[in-house]
């Protein structure tokens, strides 16, 4: 049988092989990413995907060069700083700041992209996010942060995932 006639009887059967949504692939990533932080108390991991495709990762941690929180140990714990309370108060970045910076320093643009995060963004890192050109923020589990909300609200940034999907 030559080449032409053997294509022309290929028939394509439907896969029977139940593969996982694209949100549910990229929400597992983003726990695969969570797992390089150092965080005494939360690993988040981020990743930033546009048209199916990874754009850049980012988990939470401290800038390059700093020691890592379990070797200097947690600012937060020794000022006794409550969660979701004065996030400027730590030595780390968030996965989601790392993941946007990554894509900066290597000139990738987030416009109209898709982040996936463990934990659902806290508002200073809403307010990178929608300036970013990010369109959709998925998560895995809730932050106490109601700011976050408002601005993803009123700037038409869809939210969804944990306590958002709870709300609809």
């Amino acid at each position: 049988m030559e080449l032409k006639e053997y294509l022309q009887n290929i028939t394509i059967k439907e896969s029977k092989n139940e593969r996982e949504s694209w949100d549910d692939y990229f929400k597992r990533l983003s726990k695969i990413i969570a797992e390089r932080s150092t965080c005494i108390h939360r690993k988040v991991g981020a990743v930033i995907v546009k048209d199916k495709r990874i754009l850049a990762t980012g988990y939470n941690q401290p800038p390059s060069g700093f020691p890592h929180c379990d070797q200097i140990g947690c600012i937060r714990d020794d000022l006794n700083i409550p969660s979701g309370k004065n996030q400027e108060l730590c030595y780390g970045l968030h996965a989601e700041q790392n993941a946007l910076m990554q894509a900066a320093k290597f000139g990738i643009s987030t416009d109209g992209a898709t982040i996936y995060v463990t934990h659902k963004p806290c508002s200073v890192c809403a307010r990178l996010i929608i300036n970013s050109g990010i369109k959709r923020v998925v998560y895995i589990e809730g932050y106490p942060d109601p700011l976050t909300d408002f601005f993803f609200r009123t700037c038409g940034i869809e939210l969804s995932g944990g306590e958002a999907d709870e709300k609809r």
